[in-house]
């Protein structure tokens, strides 16, 4: 029965991918339950009570929130772009219930976000109030962006590059939290099929959500493995691509605890060099395990897809 009961959370959790996936990629389009868990397979009643299990969110709220950090994301990227053409955009009916939903799970205005200042350099944090509620707020990093330049300057070689598509396997985190268990899973998986003696496989994390919008504990990430040949997947391991494109980046060697001003540093070298981040997510890819180098130190390589 324990195998049985595991088997089914596996099938579970593969589904809830594939939902993932499809939403990430048609928040503009009118999402609805029905849509979403014909993508997954399963009736309406039984996916939404999955979902819940699995995210801790209800499909709604799921919905909702990836569209306001989508619209956050906007405003920090693109100026031009106004408000009224956000809210039609993401569904919503007027530019007071986006302004709602907005200041509802940011505690401040589309207009007074982007007006926020260095808000591209903040990350998302929260505090406890006295009455015990939590409240999302802007922490700015102790770094200055003339320190990020430097650092970047010492720190990592940086270059312009198209890469070709890349074909992934992978399995999900909800939260950074997770990260380390969902590789653990990857590399329980691939370590019988060889692909971990060859030295040419590299890991890599994609970043779905970024920290400037989304709290630690909703970010989703994707623990990968690149494919250098087919192979199938099942259950819990899901397949993924990365596209084909131009990207910045950005060669390092850094302690673990470097990783967050390592990625500061890059944002703040493309807007310095006039670069636009394009619609994709973002990755790092791993050359080494940090944990056998003489001086725990990563070797890797930080992606942003630009226009």
């Amino acid at each position: 029965m324990a195998s049985l009961d595991k088997q089914i959370q596996i099938t579970y959790i593969s589904s809830v991918n594939k939902a993932l996936q499809f939403m990430d990629e048609n928040l503009d389009t009118n999402l609805s339950l029905e849509m979403i868990s014909k993508v997954a397979c399963f009736s309406p009643f039984h996916f939404h009570r999955i979902f819940k299990a699995i995210t801790n969110e209800t499909l709604n709220s799921y919905i909702t929130r990836k569209r306001i950090e989508k619209i956050a994301s906007v405003l920090i990227r693109q100026p031009e772009v106004s408000i009224t053409e956000l809210s039609l955009l993401f569904g919503f009916s007027s530019n007071s219930s986006l302004t709602r939903a907005f200041k509802k799970h940011y505690r401040i205005s589309p207009s007074e976000f982007r007006q926020q200042k260095n808000s591209r350099f903040s990350k998302i944090s929260k505090i406890e109030s006295k009455n015990g509620q939590e409240h999302v707020v802007f922490e700015e990093y102790i770094c200055s962006i003339n320190h990020l330049k430097n650092w970047i300057e010492m720190n990592a070689k940086i270059e312009i590059r198209e890469i070709a598509e890349l074909e992934l396997a992978y399995v999900t985190s909800i939260g950074k939290q997770g990260i380390t268990t969902a590789y653990d899973t990857l590399v329980k998986w691939v370590t019988p099929l060889g692909l971990l003696n060859n030295p040419d496989t590299k890991m890599v994390t994609i970043y779905h959500d970024s920290f400037k919008t989304t709290n630690p504990e909703k970010v989703r990430l994707s623990a990968c493995i690149v494919l250098n040949k087919p192979l199938k997947v099942s259950g819990n391991i899901g397949k993924t691509t990365i596209e084909k494109g131009k990207f910045i980046v950005g060669s390092f060697v850094i302690g673990p605890a470097e990783f967050e001003k390592s990625w500061n540093s890059l944002f703040v070298w493309m807007a310095e060099n006039g670069y636009k981040k394009a619609d994709r997510s973002p990755f790092e890819l791993y050359h080494n395990d940090y944990r056998i180098h003489p001086e725990k130190k990563c070797i890797a390589d930080f992606y942003i897809p630009i226009l």
